[in-house]
């Protein structure tokens, strides 16, 4: 810069002596008698270098204060050059998306924030206010604006929101809005400058959390949380109780936090409990216990304990929280269950015996009776009121006999569930039970209809289908009416991996809304006929399910009655 000075001087110089001695040439030519010229030469000379020296004086002040605002021009150009380097380091750093309002224009430009994090296309994004406005959820919009407004009419610089803003595909995400306000020297707000935060996932968690701490505090259950470990090495301290938990075992909080769990071990406590909950307290790992607690008072109640660690993401514990209920009422009704249990049990043996004994005892005089009866049915009597008498006495001692041998079958049957199945023909079990009943079907001469194409053959207990055929086939006879001829269908068939047999009859039937429940009773009788026992329902039935099958009842009065028999075959 100074040579470049020293070369305009010298370069004023030089065309001003040229000049002056053209001039002076000129002037010598054309009046030559002039004496004065050479002095006004010298003076023109002497002129020009002093206003040359002048000149550079004045240039080189002029190059001074120049150079010093080049350098700081420079300066400022280096530190915008920063700043914005540091701007897109930083716009690139963060997730923010960070906005630039002329608020006097309504002019505002986005980062590439608003295309990553809200998904619009540059095409897409306004710029004006409007834009971002519209974009705030309705139920956000009126308050934020309101605040904003405010707050660019106050002194304050700093401003910050939160609120809902639209992404490019309908949904919203909640956002924390953070604003530099910038004013002119008149206290004008110009220009401001901020940046919006994602917080949805954190809103998100701080919803869940709400609904945690509400569930917590309302639950029914005691919630004890306590530190991850304590300084001894035993139950770590109590750093938070619900109220369930205080009026659980009567301590407020204030009593108990920072003392350590085992404040309510007791005499009765279950020591081995104890040391299994400690156990896992040293293994980091979760526990369930039963033990006797202790109240405030010192009343003791039973309760089950679940102590379940809670890691941070590095896998370290940090807390332990304990759900507890108080099972005592439980714990009484076990006992009383077990009283129970062991009195049923030792009466299911007092009469199981009884059955032996009473069904042994009764079979010996029985089959006396039995055998003086057919004896006595070989001599003529004479007497027609004896003849009676003893017809009637034969009719009771045989109906005793058929009482006690299915009683006898109830019993095997109780006694022994399980019992051994082979392939059987229902076409043999059928021709047995009418052989047995030949002289009932040819008295009363029903119509019946067999169909087993379908399920020829069933995996099953001979005998109990046998027994099970013979009593409801026994019944359809017995209970038949009077007022139409006896029609017996019966049927089997195969439904996917399931054999049904049904048998159905149009005799007089049941009155199944009174008596549903009490159908395969013990005991129970529906029809007054005096031979009527109230076993054989029963007997089929357990027979049924001793075999694995189900059976049921549809029946109506004066129509008649069908059973359904399943089994898996």
């Amino acid at each position: 810069m100074k040579s470049k000075t020293n070369l305009i001087t010298l370069t004023y110089i030089l065309i001003s002596l040229f000049v002056t001695i053209l001039c002076h040439k000129l002037l010598v030519k054309y009046y030559p008698d002039s004496n004065h010229y050479y002095f006004s030469f010298i003076k023109d000379v002497l002129l020009i270098l002093l206003t040359g020296l002048l000149f550079k004086y004045i240039l080189s002040k002029n190059e001074k204060r120049s150079i010093k605002i080049f350098e700081k021009l420079k300066q400022t150009n280096q530190d915008i050059k920063e700043s914005n380097e540091k701007y897109d380091i930083v716009a690139k750093a963060t997730s923010d998306t960070i906005w630039d309002w002329k608020i006097q224009e309504d002019c505002i430009s986005w980062n590439k924030g608003i295309e990553t994090i809200f998904g619009y296309n540059p095409e897409e994004v306004g710029k004006t206010s409007k834009w971002w406005f519209d974009k705030i959820h309705p139920e956000d919009s009126i308050r934020m604006s309101v605040k904003l407004y405010s707050f660019i009419e106050q002194k304050t610089q700093k401003w910050q929101d939160e609120y809902r803003f639209r992404c490019a595909n309908g949904t919203y995400k909640y956002v924390l809005d953070r604003g530099f306000l910038l004013k002119d020297e008149n206290g004008r707000a110009i220009r401001m400058i901020g940046a919006i935060q994602d917080i949805t996932k954190q809103k998100e968690e701080e919803q869940r959390l709400r609904l945690l701490e509400t569930v917590i505090t309302q639950s029914k259950d005691s919630i004890l949380i306590t530190e991850a470990n304590s300084s001894n090495g035993r139950i770590p301290r109590i750093v938070y109780i619900n109220p369930a938990f205080s009026i659980m075992s009567g301590y407020e909080a204030s009593e108990i936090i920072g003392k350590p769990a085992n404040i309510f071990k007791g005499p009765k406590s279950d020591s081995a409990e104890l040391k299994k909950l400690l156990r896992a307290i040293k293994n980091e790992e979760e526990c369930h216990i039963e033990t006797i607690s202790y109240t405030k008072k010192k009343v003791e109640y039973w309760v089950r304990f679940s102590m379940i660690p809670i890691f941070n993401f590095d896998g370290t514990i940090s807390h332990w929280i304990s759900i507890q209920r108080d099972i005592t009422d439980e714990k009484k009704l076990e006992a009383e269950k077990e009283h129970l249990i062991r009195e049923l049990t030792q009466n299911n043996k007092d009469l199981k015996q009884f059955s032996y004994i009473t069904s042994h005892n009764l079979r010996a005089p029985l089959s006396n009776l039995i055998g003086l009866l057919n004896l006595i049915e070989d001599i003529e009597m004479k007497n027609p009121e004896l003849e009676e008498i003893l017809a009637g006495f034969s009719k009771s001692t045989h109906l005793l006999n058929e009482t006690i041998n299915d009683l006898v079958k109830v019993i095997i049957i109780k006694d022994n569930p399980s019992m051994q199945k082979e392939e059987v023909s229902l076409k043999e079990v059928f021709e047995n039970v009418f052989s047995q009943l030949s002289f009932q079907i040819e008295l009363h001469k029903p119509i019946i209809k067999l169909k087993f194409d379908k399920v020829p053959t069933l995996n099953i207990n001979k005998a109990y289908i046998e027994s099970i055929l013979l009593n409801l086939l026994t019944n359809s006879l017995k209970y038949k009416s009077e007022n139409r001829k006896l029609k017996i269908s019966i049927t089997a068939d195969q439904i996917d991996q399931k054999a049904i047999l049904s048998f159905k009859d149009n005799g007089i039937g049941i009155d199944l809304e009174r008596n549903r429940d009490k159908v395969f009773g013990l005991y129970q009788r529906f029809h007054n006929y005096p031979d009527s026992k109230g076993l054989g329902l029963y007997l089929v039935k357990s027979q049924v399910e001793t075999m694995g099958g189900t059976i049921s009842i549809d029946s109506e009065v004066n129509k008649g009655t069908q059973f359904t028999i399943t089994f898996k075959n």
